[in-house]
């Protein structure tokens, strides 16, 4: 796989500073039932990277400690982890909101056949990946049969009350581009989304996230072979929102490898770029005692992947927010 890093570790982006700490993400592993093209972590079924339960236990302690509101599990698949219930159990035990970034498929992988009824009774969230409601683009995109696996989940979900109005059982969809352009309008694509796939196959959702795809990893590597990376990163550049800036995801969001180690978003962690451009890496066990709020972000050529056009991040395209400047925003 060829390597992006050398092309954005020099830029010219915005420098930017933290605002208050909402979110830790943490990464549990590169583990997966899949291995989608345009996965920025190059997860597949051959990773065996995975966090461990002292490394967990931090992460329980430090969002005490900092007063941390929501839980972003991803991976790979993290619900593959086998603690990944335990950690369910105990940041809900904490009052934590609990986010599961959910492939769908997974949910239907031997050895997961009471995960969808264990995600509903703690009220985990679900970040569900779907990036596209026709058959031939997913399956071209994930995999033969990912498409039809992943509508056998979204009926286990539904089922189970996940995405019906007044459920409570929050039910997302996120959506990224096959190829190297801008996501589409997050709102039509929604209205297209809800349509499609409730008048085809009777699936109910609560919002979808149109993602741009990060020039990184496997996507990135695809760009550099096909002699595409220069175009993609000018169709970025060129679409750079200032607006966006106010409300991008690691000004109130940390990323944690499946080692401990944190980093300012999960992009940064892909490419091994340290918080907040330290020369070395940040250990949870460290981070107890370091003040974030108003700390540098460190930025590469990639960062415009989140500011072009509607924004992207996490939470799908981005709304301007009223979020103190800290001296250093733009």
């Amino acid at each position: 796989m060829r390597n992006t890093f050398p092309l954005l570790v020099e830029t010219d982006f915005p420098r930017l500073r933290r605002a208050r700490l909402e979110t830790i993400q943490a990464n549990l592993g590169y583990r997966c039932n899949q291995a989608c093209l345009h996965c920025h972590v190059a997860a597949s079924p051959k990773r065996s990277e995975e966090m461990s339960w002292e490394t967990m236990e931090l992460l329980l302690s430090l969002a005490q400690q900092l007063g941390i509101s929501r839980f972003d599990l991803t991976g790979g698949a993290p619900e593959l982890n086998p603690h990944f219930r335990r950690l369910v159990l105990a940041a809900r035990e904490q009052g934590l909101r609990v986010i599961d970034r959910c492939n769908l498929t997974i949910l239907n992988e031997p050895g997961q056949e009471t995960l969808a009824e264990f995600l509903a009774a703690n009220d985990v969230e679900i970040t569900a990946s779907l990036p596209c409601y026709v058959e031939e683009n997913v399956d071209r995109q994930r995999g033969d049969g990912v498409f039809a696996s992943s509508l056998s989940g979204l009926r286990k979900l539904n089922a189970l009350g996940y995405g019906l109005p007044g459920s409570g059982k929050v039910l997302n969809l996120v959506y990224n581009p096959a190829g190297p352009t801008l996501p589409p309008d997050q709102q039509r694509l929604e209205e297209s989304y809800k349509e499609q796939l409730a008048t085809r196959h009777g699936i109910v959702f609560n919002q979808l996230f149109a993602l741009a795809n990060m020039p990184i990893q496997r996507f990135g590597s695809q760009l550099l072979s096909t002699h595409q990376f220069d175009d993609y990163m000018s169709l970025l550049r060129s679409a750079h929102r200032q607006d966006n800036l106010a409300g991008v995801m690691c000004r109130t969001l940390i990323s944690v490898d499946w080692e401990g180690f944190v980093y300012d978003c999960d992009f940064n962690q892909m490419l091994g770029l340290p918080l907040g451009g330290r020369q070395t890496r940040t250990h949870l066990a460290e981070l107890r005692s370091r003040q974030l709020h108003g700390a540098p972000i460190r930025v590469a050529g990639h960062c415009y992947g989140c500011t072009a056009g509607q924004g992207s991040s996490c939470g799908g395209a981005l709304e301007v927010v009223s979020v103190p400047a800290m001296g250093e925003l733009s």
